[in-house]
């Protein structure tokens, strides 16, 4: 859990970042901002920490060759195979760790915002096993798509509080578990990705990467050399991203490439790439880069992924993109869908939307025959298996 050298000690990631919070979360925000490095970097914190990634939640995740799309497009694919962390995504990864943070500083209630259910149904697996109170945030607009993680959310006897302002997802989720923190200071508010207020983006990078630490040694293993060529991922605020790019980002050799959701297309009104259309802004207590009006009113983001429908993106990944130390490209509704069917007939992996669309840049970039090009699979498809269904006619041999 190494520091970047690229964050500074007000939380900034050159001209993004900061802390901008109401006067009623600062003391809730200048505690954690006080004790997260001293907590997490503990003897005892490390302990619990990496018993329970190895122990509950199935780490290491493998680092899977697939062959068969490594043929189609002529070069080495490998997967990050996070759809087979226990709950079925990354998130877990962030939320253990965080978790044992909230506890360390004497919290037992915690709130958290979740747009495809993946974050909200971690966060409620690991209040179920150490035992502290759940309130998870979530659109209903994504509680309708979304009906398997709100069940399974409900099961892991967390209380589910849909959003029903603007447009009913993610953003507004993050809204109200905003409001629900200020409402309830002695509470936690567990962020699932690296946005938000610092420490949260350099907080959740550090606990998300453990994904690019394991991806240097199995490629080592694997290939001999420990920096692919390329690493692929996609971005909604950005932490599977954060993960797989955070051992590489100072390597003069590996390529970043985040991938956004373009929805419908990036001149339709109907997208959520960020980096594309959006322009610097505060969202959500940090300074990053949003989709806005010229006037400073924020832009209702769409994708047919739940987890990707984010109007704005992690300090972190502006800082990234603004440097061009990596690209920022995105995908349709209709590319991600493509690649999420072509991955489950190629290879037997069924994909969960958010991930499809890191997949479906493979058909746009070029390759050279002994390039190594890592794709981190984020989370699993068992969650948009409705919405697979739907399309299903249309891809099917």
């Amino acid at each position: 859990m190494r520091a970047l050298n690229i964050i500074n000690e007000k939380g900034y990631y050159g001209e993004y970042g900061g802390a901008y919070i109401p006067e009623l979360l600062f003391n809730n925000v200048d505690d954690l901002e006080r004790n997260y490095l001293k907590i997490i970097q503990s003897q005892e914190f490390q302990k619990e920490y990496h018993d329970l990634l190895e122990n509950y939640v199935g780490r290491p995740t493998p680092l899977y060759l697939a062959n068969n799309l490594s043929e189609q497009f002529k070069a080495k694919i490998y997967l990050k195979r996070e759809d087979l962390c226990h709950t079925g995504a990354h998130k877990i990864n962030n939320t253990i760790g965080q978790i044992l943070v909230a506890k360390a500083l004497g919290k037992k209630r915690i709130l958290a915002e979740t747009g495809a259910g993946q974050h909200g149904v971690a966060t409620a697996t690991v209040c179920a096993l150490l035992k502290l109170e759940c309130i998870v945030y979530m659109g209903e607009i994504d509680m309708q798509r979304q009906e398997a993680n709100v069940a399974r959310i409900k099961m892991l006897g967390a209380t589910i509080i849909p959003a029903i302002s603007g447009s009913k997802t993610l953003k507004d989720a993050t809204n109200e578990a905003i409001r629900g923190w200020i409402n309830d200071p002695d509470s936690y508010y567990l962020i699932g990705s690296v946005v938000g207020p610092h420490p949260y983006p350099d907080m959740v990078s550090r606990f998300q990467s453990v994904i690019s630490k394991e991806i240097k040694q199995q490629l080592l293993k694997a290939e001999g050399i420990s920096e692919p060529d390329m690493v692929i991922a996609c971005v909604g605020g950005g932490s599977n991203a954060a993960g797989a790019f955070y051992e590489f980002i100072n390597s003069e050799k590996t390529k970043l490439i985040g991938v956004e959701a373009a929805g419908k297309g990036i001149e339709t009104g109907k997208s959520a790439a960020t980096m594309t259309l959006g322009t610097k802004g505060i969202l959500h207590g940090s300074q990053s880069i949003i989709m806005q009006t010229k006037d400073g009113q924020i832009v209702e983001p769409y994708s047919i992924s739940a987890g990707l429908d984010y109007p704005g993106i992690g300090p972190l990944h502006a800082f990234l993109g603004k440097s061009k130390r990596a690209s920022y490209l995105n995908a349709t509704d209709e590319e991600a869908l493509e690649a999420a069917f072509n991955l489950t007939l190629q290879e037997g992996i069924i994909p969960a939307l958010e991930s499809a669309h890191a997949l479906a840049i493979l058909n746009k970039l070029e390759f050279k025959k002994d390039q190594v090009i890592i794709v981190n699979l984020s989370g699993r498809g068992d969650k948009d298996l409705p919405t697979y269904l739907q399309n299903m006619n249309r891809y099917e041999k």
